[in-house]
Parts: structure tokens; sequence; C-alpha cells
């Protein structure tokens, strides 16, 4: 959101985790959704009666309808910004935390991809600040790739390495 943005900060890219992290989370409660089904189709002795099923199946279907709330609401909560002067990582429901890391501050910007996040688009990406303990990871990114080819761009240009120009093809001028 431009009201985010510092005075004189222009947006590059801001994303959400990818959209596995979703699907991971639903594993459990569509098994779960999936064996009431079964139960309710194959299931028809007189022990337990149909108003007990009817009761069982919406609790059941109730619980995983706020499961997918809670992990939607969770998944929403997680936020990468990056503009030409910071990354920014932001995460939590109802207690947030921020991260800031400054462009210019960034030594090395690190992808790491399985198989299945490369087929599937996602990976984890790790960033090196000078003056930070240890690296800040940002998983389940979005075109990882993408992301460090930005960040790389930017923090170059931040610190006057790259002008944007093509560099003359005999520098020395011999």
């Amino acid at each position: 959101m431009p009201s985010e943005l510092l005075p004189g900060e222009n947006l590059v890219l801001k994303a959400h985790q990818h959209w596995i992290v979703i699907v991971k989370s639903l594993v459990f409660p569509v098994a779960l959704l999936i064996l009431m089904a079964l139960i309710d189709i194959f299931f028809h002795t007189d022990s337990f009666r149909r108003d007990k099923k009817i009761i069982v199946t919406l609790v059941v279907a109730a619980i995983a309808g706020m499961w997918l709330i809670v992990v939607w609401i969770r998944w929403q909560a997680t936020a990468y910004t990056l503009t030409d002067q910071r990354i920014k990582i932001e995460t939590g429901v109802f207690g947030r935390s921020s991260k800031t890391i400054p462009i210019d501050r960034i030594q090395d910007c690190t992808t790491k991809q399985t198989l299945f996040g490369r087929m599937l688009g996602y990976g984890r990406v790790e960033v090196d600040a000078a003056g930070a303990q240890g690296a800040e990871v940002l998983d389940h990114l979005p075109s990882p790739g993408a992301f460090r080819d930005q960040v790389f761009m930017l923090s170059e240009r931040r610190r006057g390495g790259a002008s944007g120009a093509p560099a003359p093809a005999n520098p020395s001028g011999v």
C-alpha cells in the first residue's frame, strides 16, 4: 500500500507466501471431510442413527470451515514487500512483527528451491545484511529467482555500481 511507503520510496513488489502454504495446511481437514463423507455413504446400521450422523457431519464440516478461515488469515498475515530502498517482512495476525532490511545493507541474497518448488514456482530466499545476526528467511516466496534478481539490481543501483547504461566495450580507452 502506498501509505506504508517512505517519502520518495517506490514499490517494486508486494507478495504473500505461495498458495502451496494454504494447500499444505488444508490436507488434514480435507481428509477429515472425505472420511466423514465415506462414513455417511457406507455406514448404515441402526446403532448410529441418521440424526447422529447429521450432527457429527455438521460438526466436522464446521471444524473444517474454521480451519480454512484460520489458514487463510495466517496466510494473509505474512507479507513480503520490496521497494527501491528496503525489504520489509511482516508477520502476525493479532500481534504484528515487522522486519526491515535496507537495500544498501544487503551483502548476499540466496535462493533455495526443491524440485516441487521449482515445478510450482516457489522457494526460499535468504537475505544476509551487514550487521545482522544471520540471514533473514523469506519462506515459500513466489518466483524467488526474480525476487533475488530484483534485490541484486536495486542493491547495485543504490551503491552506485550500475547506472543502467551499458558498459563501454573497451573500458581502458586504449
